[in-house]
């Protein structure tokens, strides 16, 4: 049985942490998202700055407030990086991870230190017995770096617009079979992100 902790938890990984948002990230929230290397590939593709704002409004009104899921500010040095997911979602009928870097922060293997965190987490906090991802198939770099991590492709979905989404699913002995295999994986050009935080 999986459930849903009362607070998102605080994570941490050698260089990282992970942890609840809180109002002053707005600014650093927003430049993410609207710098459209990153969000390029993330749900429909870039949104208004007006949008994006409301979205990180929701994260403390729908999601925080009514424990929906959880949703982590990704730090280094106590500089906000990147933005962190798992959640439940009907396209995979379980729950997924998102993550997205900042570009400044590509390169360095941070994608892959955020993505076992948050599959880990998905594991042994959450009880899961299969973690998933949505990736746009041009996204070749993270689809190698979720392959490497022990996720398989199962399946594609073809677009409203006719692109294609790559579905991947991890079983938690694939992770731990895989953990040696991705220590020297190095960060993908781009995040591996494809279906951002839409509460309410």
């Amino acid at each position: 049985m999986t459930s849903t902790p009362a607070s998102t938890p605080t994570l941490r990984t050698e260089r990282l942490l992970l942890e609840r948002y809180t109002p002053e990230d707005e600014e650093s929230f927003v430049a993410l998202f609207q710098d459209t290397r990153v969000s390029r590939w993330m749900g429909d593709g870039p949104a208004s700055e007006a949008d994006d704002r409301a979205l990180f409004g929701r994260i403390f009104t729908k999601v925080y407030a009514e424990e929906r899921f959880d949703v982590w500010a990704v730090r280094r040095n106590g500089r906000l990086v990147g933005h962190a997911e798992i959640k439940p979602t009907d396209v995979v009928d379980g729950h997924e991870i998102i993550y997205a870097l900042a570009p400044d922060a590509w390169g360095s293997g941070l994608g892959v230190e955020v993505a076992r965190a948050i599959v880990a987490y998905g594991f042994d906090t959450l009880g899961l017995t299969e973690v998933h991802a949505t990736v746009a198939a041009p996204n070749t770099a993270s689809l190698a770096v979720l392959a490497k991590m022990g996720f398989e492709h199962v399946r594609d979905i073809t677009e409203d617009d006719g692109s294609t989404t790559r579905v991947l699913t991890c079983t938690q002995s694939r992770a731990a079979t895989a953990t040696g295999a991705a220590s020297d994986v190095r960060d993908p050009r781009r995040p591996a992100m494809r279906q951002p935080t839409q509460p309410g």
